[in-house]
């Protein structure tokens, strides 16, 4: 594969990242994944999804207690950037909340051997939020359609009919809306963009992907930029991973008749109701979630994250360190962490085994 000058120093810059967002998710607390003793030894490079970001804290902190001759570096600097350096060779893996596309399978993999592919390994669900920060506005809800005006740019301020006609009762600013949404390549984007494209497509009227696609609202930097963005700002909404949403109010989105708040069980509903993406590798594990459920006890704006991995390493001993911690991440023991610390929702057992078995192709 072919790598630009900016293409080759954003690499650089991923190797240098990973080295030093290592150091708070090494100082991380949780329970070890067992208590044996371990021969594995060397270091893992990963970058990706900032979604990602708490539970890999978490993941590493346990596996590396486990694993002392061990170093993970996990680097959140967003699904496009991970991808990007995992293709070109400068992380071992990467996290993303999009599933690798039909033009990046039609490459190389430079971690990988020749004539060898990589494939998705599902990891971490959870739900998406809908945060807001509107003084006076405690509870706010939202349909697809409504959802997809604001972040379009037209709907322009919180008193606009078609956001009181979902709230009725509540007090609205005439104050002009500022929505928040990531400037950097972004799964979290690409799949909020899917649920309102799926739900609302006479609106949001492109293509989902990671690149948020209209000259509307504020752009900021990664889930902890939207995040900041909202919670600073005044009169705004934006989206990021729900164990981000911290005290800032979240809306409720409209699923068929009602108006539901997220759970991580909702979000997994949609997950399991969901087939595998056809035409791929046989180990390749990319979903096609559906989001167009009519049923209140599911939560559809939802994410599936991915641990993009090699078939085969062109480095054997690399490719049993990322297999087993990999593994790790998908293990009950690995999801029950995630779930603990990052109010994500475990992966099915049957999803985890679909794992399990396709990680067992992996050298």
């Amino acid at each position: 594969m072919n790598v630009s000058r900016l293409g080759r120093a954003a690499v650089v810059a991923a190797v240098a990242a990973v080295a030093l967002s290592s150091c708070a998710a090494n100082e991380g607390g949780s329970s070890a994944p067992s208590e044996s003793a371990s021969s594995l030894s060397g270091t893992i490079n990963a970058a990706g999804a900032s979604s990602q970001g708490s539970a890999q804290e978490a993941w590493v902190a346990a596996f590396q207690t486990e694993n002392p001759d061990v170093t993970i570096n996990y680097d959140p600097s967003g699904s496009g950037a991970g991808r990007e350096a995992f293709i070109a060779g400068g992380v071992d893996f990467a996290g993303s909340d999009s599933f690798l596309n039909d033009d990046e399978l039609a490459g190389t993999f430079a971690a990988c051997a020749p004539d060898t592919k990589a494939i998705d390994l599902p990891v971490y669900i959870s739900p998406i939020a809908v945060i807001y920060n509107v003084e006076g506005v405690d509870e706010l809800n939202l349909d697809a359609a409504t959802l997809a005006k604001i972040f379009k740019g037209e709907i322009t301020t919180w008193n606009d009919p078609a956001i009181a006609s979902l709230n009725p009762g509540a007090t609205l600013p005439a104050g002009n809306i500022t929505a928040v949404h990531r400037s950097d390549d972004s799964g979290t984007t690409k799949n909020f963009a899917d649920y309102l494209n799926q739900n609302a497509p006479e609106v949001w009227d492109q293509k989902p992907a990671d690149t948020f696609p209209y000259q509307a609202g504020e752009g900021a930097q990664g889930t902890s930029g939207v995040v900041d963005a909202v919670t600073n700002g005044v009169n705004t909404i934006g989206y990021a991973d729900a164990s981000r949403a911290g005290d800032l109010g979240v809306a409720k989105i409209k699923v068929g008749d009602e108006f539901v708040g997220y759970t991580a069980e909702a979000a997994a509903a949609v997950v399991a109701e969901s087939p595998l993406v056809e035409g791929r590798e046989a180990n390749d594990l990319a979903i096609a979630l559906d989001r167009k459920t009519t049923d209140p006890s599911h939560y559809p704006l939802v994410l599936v994250s991915y641990a993009i991995v090699c078939q085969e390493y062109a480095d054997a001993e690399k490719g049993e360190l990322v297999k087993s911690y990999v593994g790790y991440l998908a293990s009950e023991a690995g999801q029950s962490t995630a779930a603990e610390q990052a109010g994500s929702a475990p992966l099915s057992s049957e999803l985890a085994d679909k794992v399990a078995a396709a990680l067992e192709s992996v050298k």
